[in-house]
């Protein structure tokens, strides 16, 4: 099994034991985003500057894994989407909580 399998079977192991739902996070604890064709998880852990959010995407098996990492202050959020707006994910610091949803469209 490749490094790229183990990655992701933890991943999705760990994204399975949270909700499915716009919920808040816990440190460390995994969500699944689906932004159509590429999915993948995103967690968080409590840094000194503040919650340090990291996403991995690929697009589908073969897809290269991205990662994305942002420090979220209090009522920051990153956005993470495609040229399909519509798959779009946010994901939101609000206060000591994290939520991860699918964001309002936007008019561009």
């Amino acid at each position: 099994m490749s490094i790229r399998n183990d990655i992701f079977s933890v991943a999705f192991g760990i994204a399975s034991m949270t909700a499915a739902n716009a919920e808040g996070l816990r440190p460390l604890g995994g969500k699944s985003i689906d932004l159509g064709g590429i999915s993948g998880i995103a967690y968080y852990t409590v840094e000194r500057d503040g919650f340090r959010v990291v996403a991995t995407l690929a697009q589908g098996e073969a897809g290269t894994p991205i990662r994305v990492i942002s420090v979220l202050a209090p009522g920051q959020r990153v956005v993470l989407s495609t040229p399909r707006q519509s798959d779009a994910v946010e994901i939101t610091r609000k206060g000591d909580s994290v939520v991860v949803r699918k964001a309002k469209a936007t008019a561009n």
